[in-house]
């Protein structure tokens, strides 16, 4: 296949003050509180934006945008339908990536682990704590099946806000929260000439084992 120039002029050199491993925190979810806080603070559009890549039960990977909606020592969590192509997936291999890009920090972030649900009461309350018109979508959506067009997915809206009227709108039963239970993450920072810096955290026994990796 022939380089294709356009695509060979898109090329952006990274200048940063990068990493070393005497400069990161013993913990990756507090250096990765710091990271989060780092994008954050820069302005980054929606930091919490990240990559999840499922795989199903005969190994074929997927991957699409979710948002990470909390992180503690117990793991990364997002939101989603448990009906989806992605929960069925975890469901068949409940292991996952997730991937975060901070292109303007020249950062990125590798999560892997195993993957579980979250407490009944986490998912009511932050599914309280949506917008009415997210609470309706997420009921009403079919998520990852087939709808015959836009207007059927509309009557289907339609439909959950005539069952609710001005009521609250419970959090259905097929709405839920998943946790990445990290057993590796890496951090990943842009640096001149791609000798990117790259540190790595390993789950070993009860703690983490920190290496760094060639770029």
């Amino acid at each position: 296949m022939a380089v294709d120039p356009m695509l060979a002029r898109l090329r952006e050199e990274y200048e940063t003050d990068g990493l070393v491993r005497s400069g990161v925190d013993g913990d990756p979810v507090r250096e990765f509180d710091r990271w989060m806080r780092d994008a954050v603070g820069a302005g980054v559009f929606q930091a919490n934006a990240m990559i999840l890549a499922t795989a199903d039960g005969r190994g074929r990977v997927s991957s699409r945008a979710v948002l990470l909606k909390g992180y503690d020592s117990r793991g990364f969590v997002f939101y989603t339908n448990l009906e989806s192509r992605k929960a069925r997936e975890i469901e068949a291999n409940p292991w996952a990536s997730l991937c975060i890009v901070w292109l303007d920090l020249h950062r990125q972030i590798r999560i892997e682990g195993t993957v579980g649900a979250v407490d009944e009461r986490d998912s009511d309350e932050y599914f309280e704590s949506r917008p009415r018109d997210a609470q309706i979508a997420a009921a009403a959506s079919p998520q990852s099946r087939s709808v015959a067009d836009r207007a059927a997915l509309d009557r289907l809206v339609g439909r959950e806000q005539a069952k609710h009227g001005d009521g609250p709108v419970p959090r259905p039963s097929h709405w839920g929260g998943l946790r990445v239970c990290p057993q590796r993450i890496e951090f990943w920072q842009g640096r001149r000439h791609r000798l990117h810096d790259r540190i790595v955290y390993e789950r070993e026994g009860s703690g983490w084992r920190i290496e760094r990796l060639a770029p």
